[in-house]
């Protein structure tokens, strides 16, 4: 850590917003005009929209991630979590990884904690589910999958092997539709190189309390995709919920029960609980009240951004909707680090700031190799692609979108080298556990016990 006297901008997480808005603040500030610190419990951040290809290997799982240090080498990156602010005394307490707690004293202050995933208290869930926030989830997904394949192609218990080749998908939204997507494109691949599994032993599920799927899409394409899904043989069950899945039972709210060994929950996003211990003004669902500044609401010290910010949707107001807010997407946030790191260099010099104002560009969506939706918004004209052509823009938009040149090449050769090999189908399972064998060798053997006849033999000779 540093100790130098100059201000202190501390940015409270590292993901869109947090690395964005360093980035902006450091190449803004003069030299030496201020000190970044960043404090995230992850050293790197996600470039989440990639995830579900990652757990269908289309990515190298390193390629999704951006390490914090590499891309801020003039900023502190404090690998920890913040867990208490006090506002009168602008200090902060970061909770390291190793060692105590510890005080940071900082001058200006960015929120950026993101979303965690909004779960409801299901029985199962927490022993049986799956998310797909970070790419250590996605990894575990794409192994647990083929782990499936495994046991089904191995086992004569046909339970089991129903069980494992049942996949159930709660979230209908980009986040479950896209995993769906890849997941069953990746498993149908891989059944090829099985003599006992085909794709038709398999069984998807795809469960949405909403009554249609993909619904940044708009109707018409949410209904492309579901009849698309379900060309694929995968089950769409909408207005529906899950009531329990203890043991991997499923049960659902609309009376179908199913053993399933693979339960993935992509229900939906809410701020990160942590917030409620910072003092800051919270909206009704628990995010940080901001003005069109980003500036949290009665501060001038303090900005808010992303997932974890309830942000006036100028647009949309303009337009006419008094209660327009920002959604919580990787669009707003990346294009709010911008307005924010520009504000809070602007504060701290006494300058006025700007308001953020930015109309919806379209949403595009993956659904698996060569398959996807995309609306595209050109002023008052919406162009809806379906098809490869709208898997074309997915890919170009987040590829241009990854930050960095670094990763951006990265993930194009991935996407190249995929044109002229095949998709690798390996699980590797033991990266969970990755000390198991060596310590099985290592672990001491246990002391045999010495025969009857022998024991009462040393017994009478005493």
């Amino acid at each position: 850590m540093s100790t130098t006297e100059r201000p202190r901008i501390l940015v409270v997480g590292g993901g869109y917003v947090g690395l964005y808005a360093a980035r902006r603040i450091q190449k803004k500030m003069r030299y030496g005009e201020a000190t970044v610190t960043v404090v995230d419990p992850r050293s790197y951040m996600t470039y989440q929209p990639f995830l579900p290809e990652a757990a269908a290997g289309n990515i190298s799982p390193r390629h999704v991630v951006v390490p914090l240090r590499r891309v801020l080498p003039k900023a502190e990156v404090l690998t920890g979590r913040v867990t208490t602010i006090d506002q009168d005394r602008k200090v902060a307490t970061v909770s390291p990884l190793v060692g105590e707690a510890y005080e940071l004293p900082f001058d200006y202050l960015v929120i950026a904690l993101g979303a965690v995933s909004r779960t409801f208290p299901i029985p199962g869930l927490a022993e049986q589910g799956i998310g797909m926030k970070g790419v250590e989830e996605a990894i575990g997904l794409r192994n647990h999958v083929l782990e499936q394949l495994d046991k089904a192609d191995s086992t004569t218990d046909e339970e089991i092997r129903r069980k494992a080749l049942t996949f159930v998908f709660v979230g209908g939204g980009f986040a479950g539709a896209e995993t769906i997507g890849e997941v069953e494109d990746m498993a149908r691949d891989a059944a090829k190189y099985y003599k006992n599994v085909s794709r038709e032993d398999m069984r998807f599920i795809l469960v949405d309390a909403a009554d249609k799927i993909l619904p940044e899409v708009g109707p018409k394409l949410g209904k492309y995709g579901k009849e698309h899904l379900e060309g694929r043989g995968v089950e769409v069950y909408l207005s529906t919920s899950m009531d329990s899945c203890v043991d991997g039972h499923v049960v659902l709210k609309n009376g179908l029960e199913v053993d399933s060994s693979t339960i993935v929950w992509t229900a939906g996003v809410k701020p990160n609980p942590a917030l409620a211990r910072y003092g800051l003004p919270l909206g009704p669902r628990g995010h940080v009240d901001c003005e069109p500044t980003l500036q949290v609401k009665g501060t001038d010290y303090i900005w808010a951004a992303g997932d974890n910010a309830q942000v006036p949707d100028l647009v949309g107001r303009k337009a006419g909707n008094e209660n327009a807010w920002c959604p919580p997407n990787a669009q707003h946030a990346l294009r709010q680090a911008k307005v924010l790191g520009d504000n809070v260099v602007s504060g701290m010099r006494g300058f006025p700031q700007k308001d953020y104002a930015h109309a919806n560009k379209g949403a595009v969506a993956g659904l698996g190799l060569h398959k996807g939706v995309a609306m595209i918004v050109m002023g008052k004209m919406k162009i809806k692609l379906k098809g490869r052509l709208a898997w074309y823009m997915h890919r170009g938009y987040h590829g241009l979108a990854m930050p960095t040149w670094n990763r951006k090449i990265r993930v194009f050769a991935d996407w190249t080298l995929a044109m002229f090999l095949k998709r690798e189908v390996v699980s590797l399972g033991a990266m969970e556990t990755p000390r198991e064998e060596f310590y099985e060798a290592a672990k001491p053997a246990p002391i045999a016990a010495a025969p009857k006849e022998k024991t009462e033999e040393k017994a009478k000779a005493s």
